[in-house]
């Protein structure tokens, strides 16, 4: 009965039970879950979602709401009991409204991140929220995780970039919340209970986002340095000289660019000295070209880089950024790998880094480390590749073991277990340790206050 009404609701084509076409929305990127479904729904408007959500209340059907499936931490893979109900946004990807004047954009939580940061540029403004998978990732699940990226230093997370939200509630009611407004006192933000909360206490169906001016003088450089200590030397040096217009500042390893060149077709490196660290970044410049070049230069007699290489269009510029955005692809066909979405303090990285480095090879023998990501803003992959020769199996059964171990170092500084990928399944124990009594009573409340029935997305985050 429930099925019958549920795709009632949806129609013809808004529905999908078939095994062979669940799968991919069943199993996460990495594939480490996997789950199983009453049914696949795909609504095309809120009041359908609202629909949903009530139909489900009334009989207790748990509800699992899935973007791009582009996560990391299992956040919107249903469990294996077979009697949740997934609810897919892809059908919902309609550009409502933009309002350049206003430096606002009302979007549908299914609209791709490419489809907003195009939007906003045909209305000649910025979107600056980007990922590796903005292609395919829904900026429902971006709010959903408090995506960050690579452009955090200069604007912040997705919830920066969040004005108002459309929500449809555990009750079946719809939460407009569609503001565009940049000041606002009036009581509780509400919109902020949901963005980071994985749809375990509503379904994000719209929102109103910030926009930007259109970029003009951006300039993108490759810069080879010897230690992460440097690099976050260099990034004081350069917000200080520049006027604090560096926007990205992404830290890569000499063992990445080694995995994306084996691994990844017709990439190339750029004429570059070979260093065991390097620095991608993107500055924005209010006139002079060359502006970033000259400071680059000054570095480099100052003994705090070795060499660098400044894109000289567009199209060097994008050729630098594939071979960042590849290193996650890349890594997956070098083996088994465990993945570490952390932040620290941006002083700290360099500490972090070497610090944790020692621990992990002393849990598992000969592994890789692969630590990249967005230093301005602290957050670091820090990723592990299997040993060479070594069982996959075996590496990936260590999961818990090293995770721990990397978390330790990660609480030693300050920091943060999840920086941008949410916690999901994967970091569902690991955030009872690492969060006060306090912390996790004040979640749990909200939970139960909205969601009595803990109905949406159950399982996850707490």
């Amino acid at each position: 009965m429930l099925i019958d009404n549920l795709k009632a609701i949806v129609g013809a084509g808004g529905w999908m039970t078939d095994a062979t076409d669940l799968e991919p929305h069943l199993t996460e990127w990495r594939e480490r879950w996997t789950g199983k479904t009453l049914v696949m729904l795909s609504p095309r408007s809120t009041e359908e979602v609202a629909a949903i959500v009530l139909e489900c209340r009334q009989v207790g059907a748990a509800i699992v709401p899935q973007g791009g499936n582009t996560g990391l931490c299992g956040g919107a893979i249903p469990d294996d009991s077979g009697e949740q109900v997934l609810l897919s946004l892809s059908r919902m990807n309609k550009i409502r409204s933009v309002a350049p004047n206003d430096y606002s954009i009302i979007v549908d939580a299914g609209c791709t991140l490419a489809s907003i940061q195009a939007a906003a540029e045909n209305a000649d403004r910025f979107f600056p929220l980007s990922l590796a998978a903005e292609g395919s990732c829904q900026i429902g699940g971006n709010l959903s995780t408090n995506a960050g990226g690579i452009n955090v230093l200069r604007y912040g997370t997705a919830r920066d970039q969040a004005l108002g939200l459309e929500v449809v509630l555990p009750d079946g009611k719809i939460w407009d919340g569609l503001r565009a407004l940049r000041k606002d006192t009036s009581g509780y933000d509400l919109k902020q209970l949901f963005i980071g909360a994985e749809g375990t206490l509503g379904v994000i169906t719209a929102a109103c986002l910030r926009l930007y001016p259109a970029l003009r003088h951006a300039q993108t450089a490759l810069v080879a340095l010897e230690s992460p200590d440097q690099a976050v030397a260099l990034l004081a040096e350069l917000r200080h000289q520049l006027s604090d217009q560096i926007q990205a500042f992404e830290l890569i390893p000499n063992r990445a660019i080694r995995y994306v060149l084996r691994h990844i077709p017709s990439m190339r490196f750029p004429d570059v000295q070979e260093s065991s660290w390097y620095v991608l970044l993107e500055g924005m410049n209010t006139g002079d070209a060359e502006q970033l070049e000259q400071e680059l230069m000054t570095c480099l007699d100052a003994g705090l880089i070795t060499d660098a290489v400044v894109a000289k269009n567009e199209s060097e510029a994008g050729e630098l950024w594939r071979i960042r955005h590849a290193i996650s692809e890349a890594q997956k066909k070098e083996g088994a790998s465990l993945k570490h979405d952390i932040s620290v303090p941006v002083a700290s990285v360099g500490d972090f880094i070497r610090i944790a480095d020692e621990a992990v090879a002393k849990q598992q023998p000969g592994v890789r480390v692969v630590a990249f990501g967005h230093v301005g803003d602290g957050n670091i992959h820090y990723n592990l590749s299997q040993p060479k020769g070594s069982d996959p199996t075996s590496f990936l059964a260590d999961r818990e073991a090293v995770a721990s171990v990397v978390y330790e170092v990660v609480d030693r500084f300050g920091g943060s277990i999840s920086a941008e990928h949410g916690i999901g399944q994967a970091k569902r124990a690991h955030l009872q340790r690492y969060r006060s009594e306090i912390e996790l009573g004040l979640m749990r409340t909200i939970k139960v206050a909205l969601d009595p029935q803990n109905i949406m997305n159950p399982g996850k985050v707490i």
